[in-house]
C-alpha cells in the first residue's frame, strides 16, 4: 500500500477511533482523518 506507514488500517484501529469518540464527553466538532498519516 501507498501510504506513510507502509500499511493499510485495520478495522480493529478504525474501532478504537469509534470507542473513543463513543466515550469522549469533551471532544465535539471535529473530523478525524484514519488514514496512516497521508494527511500531515
Amino acid at each position: 500500500a501507498r501510504q506513510p506507514m507502509g500499511r493499510l488500517g485495520t478495522p480493529e484501529e478504525i474501532a478504537d477511533l469509534a470507542v473513543y469518540l463513543a466515550g469522549a464527553t469533551y471532544t465535539s466538532g471535529q473530523a478525524y482523518n484514519i488514514d496512516g498519516g497521508w494527511s500531515i
